[in-house]
């Protein structure tokens, strides 16, 4: 079984509608720098650091940060069920679910707090919000 998660997982590199795999990262980036910059503004940890260490703002960081990137993660697993139907004739869920965390979720929440921290400093502190 972890033969064939591996080798499909490495067929779609060059397989049909690859192209999800440079616009589904690309489009988390950009949600993690808008909520990176936010999170800059209000003052708060970075994303993952709040996550695993602040238990009390453990749930509140989660949801927001689903709010942000649900739908991108949505339309992975949508996009590799097409996938999969097209290429493999049969649905694999775990695969679905892996390949929407690595191209979704994993890039948000790298990003988010790097763009935190980017936005904390004080080269940034002083650039007016409209050219941001």
């Amino acid at each position: 079984m972890w033969v064939r998660v591996g080798t499909d997982l490495i067929d779609r590199v060059s397989g049909p509608m690859k192209f999800r795999l440079y616009m589904q990262p690309a489009m988390a980036a950009v949600l993690a720098t808008i909520s990176g910059w936010h999170d800059a503004k209000a003052h708060l940890p970075p994303f993952f650091w709040a996550i695993g260490t602040v238990a009390g703002e453990r749930l509140e960081r989660i949801k927001d940060g689903w709010k942000s990137i649900g739908r991108v993660f949505i339309l992975a697993l949508v996009l590799d069920v097409v996938y999969q139907i097209i290429e493999l004739r049969f649905v694999y869920p775990g695969e679905a679910v892996i390949v929407a965390f690595i191209l979704a979720i994993v890039p948000y929440m790298l990003l988010r707090g790097l763009a935190n921290r980017l936005f904390s400093m004080k080269i940034f502190a002083k650039v007016p919000e409209e050219r941001l």
